[in-house]
């Protein structure tokens, strides 16, 4: 079994690669933020326990999570980033848990996981895969992207583990400074 974890840091691309290995390979692709979206549904015990952490204010109008608002929050404060953290990453594990233990043996899944090394799951994964950019890129992307301002976005960079220490736990580095006939020959190279 082949378990490919992508990781890296915001806005350095990860989509990009799965989308490619999706479309170009066909193979599956699990991913941890729609695992944590759904961890947050409407009436979900974790969406229950961060409005009684932080208030009704932290719910929209329809009773979803007002994302936004709790970015805001998280990003500024580590000790509630992390509670915040313990209580989606557990039910993220326990997905992608589900879903491989339905995988065939000589099969390959894409784990996308952006926090795969501060959430602790690379057990879950039998090769690592970092999508990087240079600095200056990353924080165009996320800029344009979140419609945020530099300094927010360099909050959201700085609150993961850095780039660079990621890369050095990687099996695979792809390199997204580029352009995407680049990246795309990377991952084909080591697929």
């Amino acid at each position: 079994m082949r378990l490919i974890g992508i990781t890296g840091g915001i806005g350095t691309g990860k989509s990009t690669v799965t989308n490619y290995l999706e479309t170009r390979y066909n193979l599956p692709i699990w991913d941890a933020d729609i695992y944590a979206r759904s961890a947050v549904a409407v009436s979900s015990p974790i969406l229950e326990a961060i409005s009684q952490r932080y208030g009704n204010n932290i719910l929209q109008s329809d009773e979803t999570l007002d994302r936004q608002r709790l970015g805001e929050i998280i990003f500024s404060d580590v000790n509630e980033r992390q509670w915040l953290e313990a209580q989606i990453h557990p039910y993220v594990r326990n997905c992608f848990e589900t879903e491989i233990s339905h995988l065939a043996p000589d099969s390959t899944a894409v784990l996308a996981i952006p926090l795969l090394f501060e959430a602790k799951m690379t057990d879950l994964v039998t090769e690592i895969w970092v999508v990087s950019c240079d600095r200056l890129t990353q924080l165009n992307r996320i800029m344009k992207r979140d419609r945020s301002t530099e300094a927010e976005a360099q909050i959201r960079i700085d609150s993961q583990i850095s780039i660079f220490d990621k890369i050095a736990l990687a099996n695979v580095n792809l390199d997204n400074s580029t352009n995407i006939t680049n990246l795309e020959q990377q991952i084909d190279d080591n697929l």
